[in-house]
């Protein structure tokens, strides 16, 4: 079962096929790559990552990280994948020629990424965190700022954090308390920041963390946070390093990707915390979504990578694991007959077929919504540009939540088709399914990101974002319509954007009266309709360029991968797209069940 943990080709074919990277890579800004450069260096993180990262998986959930003697203690791996990630370019990727990057597309840095946490879901983060905190002083930052943490961190010598929740505020932004006092070109930080991934490792030169905090006599709420630049150690008068008062006085014991730190931090116990401004003053919010919102599109991906890695040693299993025998059409069993292979009855079948249309497709919209930040940036015209990026922000909140929530169904059925080992130690599943836990809770919970698809998403710009995702649905739908075989699902799937209408308008109603209570209450089973839906349109595109590759004839595949993806498309028309039904008389039935009354239903 050795680096049985992706299918290269499945990624290559949503890559180059279905989501058509060859585009992206005509745009000017990209023009120095090509689908041939882009497959090699997709192998070779593929080999890397066997080399480098699958081998530790296992290894790092046994031991730990963990704080002892004032230091987080961390699996030794964690230093050199950072280094070998400088000198791969994992950081420097996603950067312009300008700030010494690649400049890669997006497309093509989810998918590195993706194989790599695939391979080993702890070791990722640390690179990710450090490339979205450089990305945010490349943004927005001076020069000096630019000039003395981004080189560093672009060659993994230092690690990037972003600081945001609060031992009192959680999620709730507005009631962050850390200080901000002016102290001639920088400020006096104060405070503490807890649930910190990567906070701190011994062995780490240094921590640069990108810290919310408020400037005295700022505005109340989220409209007085402003964002520093706060390292754990700072450069001295000669251009060394010394400590910055950024003290780790704890870290938090997970039940899952518990190789990867999670730390509480306290700024200026010994009022000696020196940070720089990011931008202008109370813009730190503001700021700071930029790397929330390719935060989200991470978690989702990497939710999207444990799952399928999940997916791969469940079908090893099923391959291996010999168990009852096959119940015949009578409904019978022939005793004498040795016993069959798990993956023969059908109700494993359905389990492994479940796990490959969530994996599968959770993959393909991570492409998606990549291509649209891609285009959104690269292409010539401001039209084109603005309309991608209202594609890109009305799918952000779904490619956060989908694989995230349904990808621990995914691993869960994975659990189940182990059975009893499943549960036990011996068995790499339960791992996964602890490790992919987090994804619903990172980055804005499930209840979070789904208020703000139905909140703010559908109704932005008077429902533009939306009129322009049902264009590219529609647009599909029709291309579609051209193959015979495909003509059912098409219509299955246009008749599930009319569904869509009537639930929005029932919803609409509360809004349009001013219920803005009732309109979100059920936001969370909106989001689960809404991307089903989205799921399935995926799966259509997915399957018609497998129809397409199959009646050309196209060899860049074998016939039995592209009939294997019709049969997963169909597979998700009949089992997982009828769950909109039940769900639509959910959302539109009037009963307010979850708002607040006067029965006390928790006593």
């Amino acid at each position: 079962m050795a680096n049985t943990y992706i299918e290269i080709e499945t990624l290559k074919f949503l890559l180059f096929n279905v989501h058509d990277l060859k585009t992206v890579l005509e745009q000017e800004q990209f023009e120095e790559y090509d689908e041939a450069s882009i497959a090699m260096m997709l192998d070779s993180v593929k080999d890397f990552s066997d080399k480098e990262l699958y081998p530790y998986y296992r290894e790092m959930d046994e031991n730990p990280a963990h704080f002892k003697d004032g230091e987080l203690i961390v699996h030794p791996q964690v230093k050199k994948y950072m280094n070998l990630g400088g000198e791969m370019g994992f950081l420097s990727g996603p950067f312009s020629y300008e700030a010494g990057g690649m400049q890669l597309p997006s497309m093509v840095v989810h998918a590195s990424a993706f194989i790599q946490e695939t391979a080993n879901n702890h070791l990722p983060g640390y690179i990710g965190l450090t490339v979205g905190a450089a990305e945010l002083i490349v943004h927005f930052g001076n020069q000096f700022l630019k000039d003395t943490y981004v080189p560093k961190m672009m060659k993994g010598a230092w690690s990037g954090t972003m600081c945001l929740t609060e031992p009192q505020a959680g999620s709730s932004l507005s009631d962050i308390v850390t200080t901000a006092v002016p102290d001639g070109d920088s400020y006096k930080i104060n405070g503490q920041k807890i649930f910190i991934s990567g906070g701190d490792y011994k062995g780490a030169e240094n921590i640069v963390h990108l810290v919310l905090a408020r400037i005295k006599g700022a505005p109340a709420g989220t409209k007085g946070i402003s964002l520093f630049v706060v390292p754990k150690n700072r450069l001295d008068t000669d251009g060394g390093l010394e400590y910055n008062d950024v003290t780790t006085v704890g870290d938090f014991q997970k039940m899952g990707q518990r190789g990867y730190c999670t730390t509480h931090l306290f700024f200026g116990d010994k009022e000696d915390c020196t940070g720089w401004l990011v931008g202008e003053p109370n813009q730190g919010l503001k700021y700071m979504f930029l790397m929330m919102n390719g935060a989200r599109i991470a978690v989702g991906r990497g939710a999207a990578a444990i799952a399928t890695a999940a997916y791969h040693a469940s079908v090893s299993y099923a391959k291996e694991r010999p168990q009852g025998r096959e119940l015949q059409r009578t409904g019978k069993k022939d005793a004498s007959q040795e016993q069959t292979l798990i993956i023969n009855h059908p109700d494993v079948r359905r389990m492994l077929l479940l796990q490959k249309v969530i994996t599968e497709g959770s993959l393909s919209l991570v492409f998606l919504t990549s291509r649209y930040q891609d285009l959104s940036q690269s292409l010539p015209d401001e039209e084109s540009r603005a309309k991608y990026k209202l594609l890109l922000e009305i799918l952000t909140p779904v490619v956060k939540t989908y694989p995230s929530e349904m990808g621990i169904t995914s691993v869960n059925n994975g659990v189940q088709v182990l059975g009893g080992y499943g549960f036990c130690s011996d068995y790499i599943l339960q791992q996964y399914l602890r490790d992919i836990r987090i994804s619903a809770i990172y980055e804005g919970t499930t209840g979070i990101q789904s208020q703000d698809l139905l909140g703010r998403k559908i109704t932005m710009e008077n429902g533009k974002a939306l009129k322009l995702l049902s264009e590219e649905i529609m647009n599909s739908i029709k291309e579609s319509m051209a193959h015979e075989t495909l003509k059912p699902l098409a219509e299955k799937l246009r008749s599930k954007l009319e569904l869509t209408q009537k639930v929005l308008q029932s919803l609409m109603g509360y809004a349009m009266k001013g219920d803005y209570q009732r309109f979100l209450a059920d936001a969370t089973p909106f989001m689960e309709f809404f991307s089903t839906i989205i799921m399935a349109w995926q799966w259509l595109d997915i399957g018609r360029e497998a129809q397409k590759a199959l009646v050309s004839a196209d060899t860049s595949f074998s016939a039995e991968f592209y009939e294997n993806k019709i049969h997963a498309m169909q597979f998700y028309f009949k089992y997982e797209l009828p769950k909109t039904t039940g769900l639509s008389e959910i959302l539109m039935d009037k009963q307010a069940l979850t708002l607040n009354t006067e029965k006390q239903l928790f006593a």
